[in-house]
């Protein structure tokens, strides 16, 4: 075969090829390399008892208690997650030991080097297989840790970011490698995620601290929120080698896009910081919008509120119309609110009994509240059918969903005024026939 008219590809892995060829043959034929060799069987058999010994004792240690919860609780149970890495991790331990000893009475070290750094991809598989559970540093480790791993192992890494270094990719007035793509790539997706798990873990610490207010809690949230992602951008910036200096041509371009195509989304987002400065609406608050629809803010985002009906629906109302139209807030985190039960009765009723009766009826009910205002019964109108009355009375909380006070209401006025021989009446009308008034036949 002409090994010169093949690709240059090829040629270079028959290269690699050969001197692995002879690598091997020399390990094969030097007495230090078969003692590199027994000291790499040693240290993996020296790593397999301890790690049997240390597991189950390092199990006790780092396991508390199911029902102790605490920063050191929490440490000792993270810790526990690392302990399959015992094992490759003792065995490099020892293989790093007796590469020094080899390299001081041999002057070489490459057998057992090899076979150190494949327990090191060893504990980059478990870590991976066994270890990481988020989705998306699964994917990182799969995808780039081990393969790096793997090179690293071989002796090609070195070859391979050589490569990647030498290759350029123009893009307009610019030019940037490979291998500082694949850099930036992976260390932005480390960064922010880092960046997101930073601002749950904070996001949940502020909504546990219930003794400050709902509003103050969701603005330190959403200040956290600007804080860790913007560090996070800053020390991408810097990794890459990146000076902020030049991203001010891409500032000024993005403040022109927020005046003019992104203005309302800006407008939201200021009116999204006003309304947690304020308080005005906060999540847990049932709120009546300009248009008629109401429900109870169940989430806030920099753009838009999250309102729930009490028949599941959800409805987006963006920040800005909290703030320039009329919105009527019932709840207040849990203020009183007023209702009214209107009825009639009989104009046969001395209606001077109605008032006080119906007010002890209604302030015996468990929900009504005496503060501000107890049960106020009002005479109202002279109706068609009836004298119309009604009940102002207050409770604490929404009249809808799970709460049903004007239902239990009504059902105490009718108890009441039916053990008391007092009539409602029902809608009556009184026909004249002119005809038949004056005594004449009705026309046919």
């Amino acid at each position: 075969m002409e090994w010169d008219a093949q690709p240059e590809i090829v040629q270079q892995a028959w290269g690699y090829a050969l001197q692995g060829w002879e690598v091997a043959q020399g390990w094969l034929m030097s007495p230090a390399a078969w003692s590199q060799f027994g000291l790499l069987i040693g240290s993996y058999l020296l790593a397999v008892i301890l790690s049997r010994k240390l597991k189950p004792w390092l199990g006790r240690l780092l396991s508390p208690d199911e029902t102790q919860q605490g920063v050191f609780s929490n440490i000792r149970r993270f810790l526990l997650i690392f302990v399959p890495l015992l094992l490759p991790m003792l065995a490099y331990g020892f293989t790093g030991i007796g590469e020094s000893v080899t390299r001081s009475l041999f002057d070489s070290g490459a057998v057992i080097a090899f076979g150190k750094r494949v327990f090191l991809l060893l504990a980059a598989h478990i870590l991976v297989r066994d270890i990481i559970g988020d989705p998306f540093l699964k994917v990182l480790g799969k995808y780039i840790l081990i393969p790096v791993a793997a090179l690293h192992a071989v002796g090609l890494l070195e070859v391979v970011t050589e490569r990647l270094e030498a290759t350029i990719v123009p893009l307009g007035n610019m030019s940037f490698d490979l291998l500082w793509l694949i850099k930036g790539v992976v260390m932005g997706a480390v960064v922010f995620w880092l960046g997101r798990w930073s601002n749950d873990q904070s996001s949940t610490y502020i909504e546990s601290q219930q003794e400050m207010r709902p509003a103050t809690r969701q603005l330190a949230a959403k200040a956290a929120e600007i804080a860790i992602f913007g560090a996070a951008f800053l020390i991408l910036m810097n990794i890459m080698g990146i000076p902020l200096t030049s991203l001010a041509v891409l500032g000024g371009a993005i403040g022109v896009g927020l005046g003019f195509g992104l203005q309302k989304i800006a407008s939201n987002y200021i009116s999204g910081v006003i309304l947690l400065l304020e308080g005005q609406a906060t999540v847990g608050d049932y709120v009546e919008l300009d248009n008629g629809e109401a429900g109870t803010i169940v989430k806030t985002t920099a753009r838009a509120m999250f309102l729930e009906t009490f028949d599941g629906r959800w409805i987006v109302v963006p920040n800005e119309d909290f703030i320039t139209t009329r919105v009527v807030n019932y709840s207040d985190q849990g203020s009183a609110n007023r209702y009214e039960a209107p009825f009639s009765v009989s104009y046969n009723t001395d209606i001077n009994l109605i008032p006080p009766m119906v007010e002890k009826a209604v302030s015996d009910l468990p929900f009504i509240l005496q503060e501000p205002d107890g049960p106020d019964c009002e005479l109202r109108a002279f109706g068609d059918s009836g004298v119309e009355f009604c009940v102002e009375f207050w409770v604490n909380g929404i009249d809808d969903g799970k709460n049903k006070f004007t239902p239990k209401v009504m059902f105490a006025i009718w108890n009441v005024l039916k053990d008391n021989g007092i009539e409602i009446p029902f809608p009556q009308r009184v026909v004249h026939h002119v005809g038949l008034d004056k005594g004449e036949p009705p026309a046919v």
